[in-house]
């Protein structure tokens, strides 16, 4: 019988807990359990300036630890449960899983069909997918872009999609934090959504 593989997530649980390192990120991501908050309310709290505050928001927010919620031009942002949860078993893995035997090769051949990604594009996805499904998240922005394009394509132009369906499709390929994924769809225009939030249809968005 062939050893169980085990492909352990080390890499997106040193990336969390290098943002925890951090006393201010630490200090922000309790208050942000208890309750939502503004980002002049955080900075007030920790008194710092609303751009320190935001910088730090936005590396927990990478490693999907907080969500943000726009209202108008107020940034509001709380604790990503699915993403606490997520790390929570992380942490529990290190416990009570053996010691990796080896990690299963990751078929990339996908990538080199994507006919829009440029060679930077393709060393991004190499970098944070296995075999078609996302590892982990990037921190700049720049490298988010086409794997939110990527993830773009997996929906039809001129269909309608409930979020349910929305979720399904992004749960196959990031189940840590699809819901941050949604959002960064929407809000890069890869997606728009009605105002009640009951349908989603892609955009067609090539940049």
């Amino acid at each position: 019988m062939q050893p169980k593989v085990i492909v352990w997530d080390d890499k997106r649980l040193r990336d969390i807990l290098k943002i925890f390192a951090d006393d201010t990120r630490l200090h922000l991501f309790r208050l942000l359990n208890e309750r939502e908050y503004a980002v002049g309310e955080l900075a007030a709290a920790v008194a710092l300036t609303e751009p320190t505050v935001s910088h730090h928001l936005a590396r927990l927010r990478e490693v999907g630890l907080v969500t943000l919620r726009m209202a108008g031009n107020s940034r509001y942002y709380t604790v990503n449960a699915v993403g606490l949860g997520h790390f929570k078993r992380l942490v529990a893995e290190v416990e009570k899983l053996p010691p990796p035997v080896e990690s299963t090769p990751s078929d990339d051949t996908w990538i080199d069909t994507l006919d829009w990604a440029t060679p930077e594009d393709r060393e991004t996805l190499r970098e944070f997918t296995h075999s078609g499904r996302l590892t982990n998240l990037p921190r700049q922005q720049k490298r988010l872009m086409p794997i939110l394009r990527w993830l773009a394509s997996k929906f039809e132009v001129d269909r309608l999609y409930t979020e349910r369906e929305i979720n399904a499709i992004l749960k196959d390929a990031y189940a840590h934090d699809f819901v941050s994924l949604r959002r960064d769809l929407v809000d890069f225009k890869y997606l728009r959504r009605e105002a009640n939030g009951t349908k989603y249809w892609a955009t067609g968005k090539q940049d």
